[in-house]
């Protein structure tokens, strides 16, 4: 495809979606929005997209409908932080203004280049019939790079593909030596789900390298968002399958990220060691993304939302969606992919509550905070000692009852989200298998409206949205048909991440 770019025309359109959004961002309720997870200003957000360090800052895309709260014409937003802690939002930095992509900027990465400017490829998304999916979709991989991180100047299309393919989007671009390496999902004329890898030696002219990878599962048709990185020498396959049946824990929601891990070198074929395993079991995780850091760490993002089930301040607080916290991932000597918060987000805690070690007698609650809609918990129950069949804490307990529970059930080996009386928005229940040893240590982020738990050092982790009542949202801690003996629990106000 050769077409000619109009690079005023991305101006124009740039500006236009800023004006749209900042008159958006009027009607916003901030009863929910996020106070340290990323977000727009206002609209509707999905997928973290370039995840870069870039220039001396870390940048941060994601997929962006500045016109509304709802999935529309994707853009990709942007924010940046020198410290991984304190954001800056800045302009909005592609949107749809070339054939290829007249009808979304979809997801992709970002790279630095030999030539030091910024490399950001995306798939180009157009309507076969220029209004909905309903005759199929043209997708192709663009590229647009930027001087600065900032202001992108779109290079156009870099990757055609077959045209027979329904679905073939999502590029995820890294290097190994001289060569640079894009992987991106893809439905095969069979309607099997793949990841296909092309090679480039210049970033611009790309070759067909091999299928990487296809889904064992035949009812999955399309595996959306690949990364492929490697960390203690194995290579780890993320990807989000479209669309299996929900069996026990796994696949409970329209959208769902997972991984494989196996052996891999450049010119071979990737050797597949671990069968599938979720990376996250919430109600609200997905397309994650991840990048090499200055320092080596392995960092990224996944998305909360929901392309099912409105969320509650979709329909009413003219926004939708936000990333997780920043997770660092680490493979486990048994090839499990483990994350946890990186640990530069304690910079964000404020004024702390320790409350030591102690007992909590049969059927008792404590309250652990009076009011509070953001705050970092750090809980170890000594189960060993304790006789609780499960522990429990009510998350953003209201005077009227509502209130998220989030615990660990000895009886069925679980960590588990039950949003049944959460007050606001889908209901829903989660759960991860998890066998907890004498100890029980876990993680609790929670922030106006979302909490994530992380347990086994990252190992398990759920990450729901829940929207609290209005008035006071306290913290209670919980025993059922038992005592319940902690070891430690501290809990920390958290700060802004707008800068």
């Amino acid at each position: 495809m050769t077409e000619q770019i109009n690079h005023a025309k991305l101006t124009q359109k740039l500006e236009e979606a800023e004006r749209a959004n900042a008159e958006l961002e009027k009607s916003v309720n901030d009863r929910w929005y996020p106070t340290f997870h990323i977000a727009a200003k206002a609209g509707w957000i999905n997928d973290p997209n370039g995840l870069s360090f870039y220039q001396g800052r870390y940048h941060t895309f994601f997929q962006h409908h500045p016109y509304g709260s709802t999935w529309g014409p994707m853009h990709w937003g942007h924010v940046s932080s020198e410290d991984l802690v304190h954001w800056k939002r800045e302009p909005i930095a592609l949107a749809p203004t070339l054939e290829a992509d007249r009808d979304g900027v979809f997801s992709g990465s970002a790279v630095t280049g030999d030539d030091g400017r910024l490399y950001a490829y995306y798939t180009g998304h157009r309507w076969t019939n220029g209004i909905n999916e309903d005759e199929g979709s043209d997708q192709v991989q663009c590229l647009a790079t930027s001087e600065d991180g900032v202001h992108f100047e779109k290079q156009g299309v870099v990757v055609e593909g077959p045209q027979e393919l329904p679905n073939f989007r999502d590029p995820k671009v890294f290097r190994v030596r001289e060569t640079w390496y894009m992987v991106f999902g893809a439905t095969s004329t069979e309607n099997r789900g793949q990841v296909w890898m092309y090679t480039s030696t210049d970033m611009f002219e790309w070759t067909f390298d091999r299928i990487l990878f296809e889904d064992p599962n035949p009812e999955v048709f399309m595996l959306e968002c690949p990364d492929f990185f490697e960390l203690n020498g194995k290579w780890v396959l993320t990807y989000c399958p479209m669309t299996p049946t929900p069996a026990g824990y796994d696949h409970r929601n329209s959208h769902n990220a997972g991984y494989v891990v196996g052996d891999w070198a450049p010119g071979n074929d990737f050797r597949q060691l671990t069968d599938y395993r979720q990376t996250d079991r919430g109600h609200n995780f997905y397309a994650p993304q991840t990048f090499e850091a200055p320092n080596g760490r392995r960092l990224g993002y996944g998305w909360m939302g929901s392309f099912s089930i409105p969320l509650a301040p979709q329909l009413t607080d003219s926004w939708s969606g936000q990333l997780t916290v920043p997770l660092e991932f680490s493979l486990t000597e048994d090839l499990k992919l483990a994350h946890l918060p990186i640990k530069e987000l304690e910079q964000l805690r404020g004024s702390e509550k320790d409350l030591g070690a102690f007992t909590l007698d049969i059927n008792n609650d404590m309250v652990v905070l009076d009011e509070s809609a953001a705050y970092d918990l750090e809980l170890t129950i000594n189960l060993a000692e304790s006789t609780t069949e499960r522990v429990g804490l009510q998350v953003g307990l209201t005077e009227d009852g509502a209130h998220t529970y989030v615990g660990y059930d000895r009886l069925a080996g679980t960590l588990f989200i039950d949003r049944r009386l959460a007050g606001n928005g889908d209901r829903g229940y989660r759960a991860t298998p998890y066998v907890a040893g004498e100890k029980l240590k876990l993680r609790v982020l929670v922030d106006r409206g979302s909490v994530e738990v992380f347990a086994d050092d990252g190992v398990e982790s759920l990450s729901s949205f829940t929207f609290a009542n209005a008035g006071p949202r306290a913290l209670v801690l919980s025993s059922e048909s038992g005592t319940l003996t902690v070891d430690s629990l501290k809990v920390w106000e958290m700060g802004s991440i707008w800068s």
